[in-house]
């Protein structure tokens, strides 16, 4: 194995990932607050990363405070 390719594909991904998901949720928060759907400051939040070829399973949870 390549350390110095597998970590820049490793960064890459979590960047994409990163990225991706921040705009994802700014966007749901966004159209949730005005459409007077949304109605606590604490959203419940969970991610789920999955890696195929070696079974990797890992949950994230944890609360995004909307203040």
């Amino acid at each position: 194995m390549n350390e110095d390719v597998f970590n820049a594909s490793l960064r890459r991904f979590l960047k994409k990932v990163g990225i991706t998901s921040q705009r994802e949720i700014e966007k749901a928060v966004r159209d949730a607050v005005a459409s007077g759907r949304l109605s606590h400051e604490k959203l419940p939040a969970k991610m789920v990363l999955t890696v195929g070829g070696i079974s990797l399973s890992h949950e994230i949870t944890d609360d995004i405070d909307l203040g």
